[in-house]
This record gives C-alpha cells, sequence and structure tokens, in this order.
C-alpha cells in the first residue's frame, strides 16, 4: 500500500476521432460505456471542453505544449497537409517543452502507449520529447498499406517500442489489449513514486477493428464496439489503480482529439458539424476528469477549458512552473478541478483554427464564426440557448459582434490568418530535418501477419 505523497500521478487518456455524442454519460443512446458513465458519476464531466484543432497532428502537439497549433508551427505540413504522413520531414521541434519533459523535471516517470501522431523520424519521437518510454503506432492507424489502390503503397504500419520498430501491420483488433497491458506494467513498475501516463487510444479512428467479444455485443456495430473496448481499457486500469491503493493520488482525464467524422457509427449531437470543421462538432468533445477524494462527485461544469490548458495545470500540480521563455496559450485549470462548484474557468476566450486560419471565437456564451466568400461575413451564435448553432443573432447583438471582431484582430496580430494574409508576431517553427524516409518499407518477403489490411470494408 502506497503511503499519500503531495504531487499526483496523472493519466491522461486520448481517444481518436471520439465524438460529443458517443458516451453515455453525454447522452449516446446505442455506445455502452458503464465504467466512464460511473467515472463521470464519481468526478467532474465538462460539457464546454475544446481540442485546439479538429484535426489529428495539431490537436495533438498543442495539447503536448499547452499551445495553439499555429503558436508551434502545427498549421499545416508538408504540402500543406492537414496532418503528419509517413515520412514527412516535419515534425515537433525538441526546442518546445512538453506536458512529458516538464513533468519529467519534476521527478516523474513518464511513458506514453499508442498513437503519437507529432513526427515519425527519430528526432520528432516521444523519447525525445520527455517521455522515457514509447510503445505504440506513431500516426493513424489508416497510414498503413491498405486495399484500396490508393493506399496499397503505402509502406507497412509499423509498431514502435521506444525508436524501433518492433512489427509491421500489427492486428488491430488486438492492438488495444496489448496497449492495456503496457499500462498496467508502467503503472506497477512506478506506483511507488509520481508518474505521468499518456494513453492515446486508437479507437474510434478508421478503420475500425474490435475485438470479437466487444463486436458480438455492441448494439451500434464495429463503431459501438470499439467504444466499448476503449471503456473496459479504462476499467482495467481504474482496477489497477485501486488495487495498488493509489487511485486517491491519481488525477485520471478521459478526452478525445477531435470530434467525430459523424459517420460509420460515430455522433457529435447535439452538436453541429464534424471532425475537420470549427463548428462545435469539430472540436467540442468529451472530458471527464476523476481524481477520488479530490475532485467532487457528480460534478457537471459549463465552464470553457482547453486541451492547451492541460500543460499548466499538470505541472503546477506536480509542483513546478510552466516555462516564462516563451508564450504558453494554456491556463492553470486546478481550482476548477477542485472546488468546480466555486471556481471558474481561468479562460474566458477560445479561438478556433482550422489548418492555418483562423474561422471563429468564442467569449462566455457567444460565438463569432467568419465566413469569406468573396466578402468576410460574420455569424453570431449564442451557445447557451443555441448549442446547435441553427440560428445566426448577429444583426440583433452588433456589439457583442463587433467585441468579438477585436478578440480575433488581436489574434491574428498575434499568431496569423493565412486567409487574410497574416503572418502573426509570435509563432515558432516547428522541427524540421533533411533526408526524412518512412519507418519502413514492404517486403513482399516479410512474415506480416497482416499484409494489407481491408479498408474497403472498415470505411
Amino acid at each position: 500500500m502506497s503511503t499519500q505523497r503531495q504531487q499526483p500521478n496523472i493519466i491522461l487518456i486520448n481517444c481518436d476521432d471520439l465524438g460529443y455524442g458517443d458516451l453515455g454519460c453525454y447522452g449516446s443512446p446505442v455506445n455502452d460505456t458503464p465504467t466512464l458513465d460511473r467515472m463521470a458519476a464519481e468526478g467532474i464531466r465538462f460539457t464546454d471542453f475544446y481540442m485546439a484543432s479538429p484535426v489529428c497532428s495539431p490537436s495533438r502537439g498543442a495539447m503536448m505544449t499547452g499551445c495553439y497549433p499555429r503558436r508551434i508551427g502545427f498549421g499545416t505540413f508538408d504540402n500543406d497537409a492537414w496532418v503528419l504522413f509517413p515520412g514527412h520531414a516535419t515534425g515537433l521541434s525538441t526546442k518546445e517543452a512538453t506536458v512529458a519533459s516538464l513533468l519529467k523535471q519534476q521527478g516523474y516517470a513518464t511513458k506514453i502507449v499508442g498513437k503519437w501522431h507529432c513526427g515519425d523520424q527519430p528526432e520528432f519521437l516521444p523519447t525525445r520529447h520527455g517521455f522515457d518510454s514509447y510503445f505504440g503506432i506513431p500516426y493513424s492507424n489508416d497510414m498503413g498499406r491498405q486495399v484500396n489502390d490508393n493506399q496499397r503503397n503505402r509502406p507497412p504500419l509499423p509498431l514502435l517500442l521506444d525508436e524501433d520498430v518492433i512489427q509491421q501491420q500489427p492486428d488491430q483488433a488486438a492492438l488495444t489489449e496489448r496497449y492495456v497491458d503496457e499500462c498496467v506494467r508502467f503503472i506497477r513498475a512506478n506506483h511507488d513514486r509520481p508518474f505521468f501516463l499518456y494513453f492515446a487510444q486508437m479507437y474510434v479512428h478508421l478503420p475500425i477493428y474490435p475485438p470479437k467479444t466487444f463486436a458480438d455485443r455492441s448494439r451500434n456495430g464495429a463503431y459501438g464496439g470499439a467504444v466499448a473496448c476503449v471503456d473496459w481499457s479504462v476499467r482495467v486500469l481504474l482496477h489497477e489503480l485501486r488495487e495498488l491503493g493509489i487511485d486517491t493520488q491519481t488525477l485520471v482525464i478521459f478526452t478525445s482529439d477531435n470530434g467525430s467524422r459523424g459517420d460509420h457509427g460515430g455522433s457529435n449531437v447535439p452538436l453541429r458539424g464534424t471532425k475537420g470543421t470549427t463548428w462545435e462538432g469539430g472540436q467540442r468533445v468529451p472530458c471527464i476528469a476523476y481524481w477520488p477524494g479530490t475532485i467532487p462527485a457528480g460534478a457537471v461544469s459549463g465552464e470553457i477549458v482547453s486541451s492547451i490548458d492541460f500543460l499548466p495545470t499538470f505541472v503546477r500540480l506536480a509542483g513546478g512552473a510552466p516555462p516564462e521563455d516563451r508564450i504558453i496559450d494554456g491556463r492553470d485549470f486546478s481550482a476548477l478541478l477542485r472546488n468546480p462548484a466555486g471556481s471558474r474557468s481561468p479562460r474566458d476566450t477560445f479561438f478556433y483554427y482550422c489548418a492555418n486560419d483562423l474561422e471563429a471565437v468564442r467569449s462566455g456564451r457567444w460565438k463569432l464564426h467568419v465566413r469569406k466568400r468573396g466578402e468576410t461575413m460574420f455569424a453570431l451564435y449564442d451557445l447557451v440557448a443555441d448549442i446547435g448553432e441553427t440560428t445566426d443573432v448577429a444583426a440583433q447583438h452588433p456589439e457583442i459582434v463587433k467585441g468579438l471582431q477585436a478578440k480575433l484582430d488581436a489574434c491574428r496580430a498575434d499568431l496569423g490568418d493565412k486567409a487574410s494574409g497574416t503572418a502573426g508576431a509570435n509563432c515558432r517553427p516547428p522541427g524540421r530535418v533533411a533526408n526524412a524516409t518512412p519507418l519502413t518499407k514492404y517486403d513482399p518477403q516479410h512474415p506480416y501477419i497482416i499484409a494489407e489490411y481491408d479498408l474497403a470494408d472498415r470505411g
């Protein structure tokens, strides 16, 4: 039995493309999530939590650094791609401070299990960004070889242990169980010291290969089976924390990297839009925080909080401080965790970027969308009265529009905006390497378990 200590363990569980309406505690009538529902009932559920981008790589880079994607050069990537692909020469700069590197300075053991997607070249891998160890796939699970013509020539999907490829084209239906085993081993090995575990789930990104036991019980096809598998994985980790007697000294946060695609069983209901958009469905995602004895049970918060707020919050909880030699966009919301009823979020404004374009701003209940069709057009939504962004009320509130326009102008000057041709005064470059190559190359003689994934069958 471990004794209580001041520095909490931190487990950050990040799903892939899980939508706002995909959990029972967020209203799903078809996905079975008893563990996550109980986590929300015994912790805090955020209703207005945002990722900093509606797509994978910018979202994850932002979460790791506490910065808007544009700040760290993660607006777009090689050939203006919205996300990083195998063998891209761009990645997260080693000059950036990450959650892991800052917690490591406070004496934490650090590990990532799952999807990284901040660069696959050795210089960009997690072990170069403060993680002691890594087990997972360095990018999306659809970026290996597929049977369809557009992806048949891609390099095999690599499974990494630290910086070494230990398997190519792993069986995706078995991968989450392997991830969970790796998480459990890490927790057991470090239960008597503070640790940071970043569990970046594979599900529910396409293609979806759920284990048969979950697929057979699903009421929502393969998608529902994958969601149930995610729920099971969280149950295993919470059980392990209780068995080791460290559940009361461990903060567990569950969220998703962006909204659902809105097809194949996914849902962002009641929000408008999908992954890849700056409507609420693209960036407002589930977020549950669980810390028995510290976070009051059954709390629900409508405060505006973002993934970029994790870095300063985690570092402060660990007894450290965010770096002062650069701009960090995140804000410490630890008071909100401890006292949700009596505290407010330190964040009053949130900016929505899609690629390099500044498309919206939220302040309080109001969200102003920017759309350019020949001339700049604005649409104002009251997200408290109209969570689905159905009714433009800009004409009724000209002063609110004017105030939000001023916030957008300030953000453009700070971070830039491609649509308006503004460079931004305070952006940092990403990392770049010469002679980048994919980590794997197809070899017809290699004994792959699965030579080509069937994208046609799985979406």
